[in-house]
């Protein structure tokens, strides 16, 4: 790459160092990169002396999401292959670190020449995958300059970004440094061909067939259905952040015939207390309620204080409320409306075409602000059949869009085992 794009690369570094004096996770981040060569030359001689045969990047938790079900078709199809999973974030690294269908799973290190050269030279992957928003420039050079293929899946483009600026020359050398490009939708594909790069397909999102996949493999829970049984609606909110719970708490105190369960996004002790003062009288962690299990008609408001639960939560729900629209970026809407429930949102959606999709087929709804989104909890509290007919939208849509998993899988690996 440039020295103008490995300038940038190396202001960003020292800015995650100085950041990590006062941030623990950006800290975690940065000793997990720097242990990173170590452990991964060391687990390759264990696992994979030949090298990988499959290694796939994610940023963090959501990216993992959307590249997991390659990964386990790609495992179900080569039990044989080695794979390595990298991630960027700790919030990816930290949750997946464990995850079974990989042989290793690392931190990624910053995208400087030295650090891609050594980082594949490290794990010698016979192939790379990038998900969705992925352009280490360094890293996707070196690859193509060694002939290892590298793809990006999932990925959406929007006119605003660098590509299509005058300026955005070094990253338009990016893509075109991809072996083949797969996207979500003809409108991206449109954008990059008007920048020269061609080597695209029009896949959709690998996300739908994920959820479709937690659902079918479920958690019964018993105590969870048991407490919403006596409630006239319940609300399922989903990786909850504060501006969120803004709009939707206020709501619920002032009608009492609801139940709530809050997923938070992050679950320290300072924010489950928070959570518990917020919420009142009523409300109760997860984790008390399982080992006191007291009477469901009790307890109004479960705050969830583990991992692992959500995606079979939704299921008990009449409506969910996806946290993030208020802050970077909604979390994952697929998850709730696979279970034919409408799904609320905050206004920072753009980035994501599930969202735009809903609003326009009658499944997803924008709160833009209190009183916004006061008024669609009340017309779906309200109005069973509007809520109904909302849910089956949403419903429709993600059994429409399933299946790009099976097209990015055999473009690149059917003839390529």
């Amino acid at each position: 790459m440039t020295p103008l794009y490995n300038a940038g690369i190396q202001l960003y570094r020292a800015a995650a160092h100085i950041a990590a004096t006062r941030s623990r996770k950006v800290a975690t981040m940065i000793g997990g990169q720097r242990a990173t060569l170590k452990s991964l030359r060391a687990e390759r001689m264990r696992v994979a002396p030949e090298g990988y045969d499959l290694w796939l990047h994610a940023a963090s938790l959501g990216e993992f999401e959307q590249g997991r079900p390659l990964m386990e078709r790609f495992r179900r199809e080569h039990p044989e292959a080695r794979i390595l999973l990298s991630f960027f974030s700790p919030s990816g690294y930290e949750i997946r670190k464990n995850y079974s269908v990989a042989d290793t799973v690392v931190y990624l290190p910053f995208d400087t020449p030295a650090a891609a050269h050594a980082f594949i030279d490290a794990a010698a992957p016979k192939c790379a995958v990038f998900v969705k928003y992925e352009f280490w420039g360094n890293y996707i050079t070196r690859l193509r300059k060694l002939g290892i293929p590298v793809y990006l899946i999932s990925a959406i483009f929007r006119p605003g970004q660098i590509f299509f600026r005058p300026w955005g020359s070094d990253f338009r050398r990016i893509l075109h440094s991809y072996s083949h490009l797969f996207v979500q939708d003809s409108e991206s594909a449109i954008l990059l061909d008007g920048i020269g790069v061609r080597n695209v397909t029009v896949a959709g999102d690998t996300r739908f067939d994920r959820v479709t996949d937690i659902m079918a493999a479920r958690k019964e829970l018993p105590e969870v259905e048991s407490f919403c049984s006596d409630a006239t609606f319940t609300l399922v909110i989903g990786s909850s952040w504060q501006p969120d719970e803004d709009v939707y708490i206020d709501w619920l105190h002032a009608h009492p015939e609801v139940k709530a369960i809050c997923a938070p996004h992050e679950f320290d002790g300072a924010r489950l207390d928070t959570l518990i003062h917020r919420f009142g009288p009523g409300a109760m962690l997860y984790s008390r309620f399982m080992a006191e299990r007291p009477d469901p008609a009790s307890v109004r408001y479960l705050i969830v204080d583990c991992f692992g639960l959500l995606s079979s939560i939704y299921r008990f729900a009449d409506a969910a409320v996806i946290g993030g629209g208020f802050g970077a970026g909604i979390h994952n809407l697929n998850e709730a409306a696979v279970y034919g429930i409408p799904v609320l949102f905050g206004p920072r959606h753009g980035k994501f075409k599930e969202a735009t999709d809903l609003i326009a087929k009658g499944g997803g709804f924008e709160m833009t602000d209190t009183a916004s989104g006061r008024a669609v909890l009340d017309r779906l509290l309200a109005d069973k059949d509007a809520r109904l007919r909302a849910g089956k939208a949403a419903a429709d849509y993600i059994h429409a869009s399933i299946g790009a998993t099976d097209k990015i899988y055999n473009a690149i690996f059917a003839h390529n085992p």
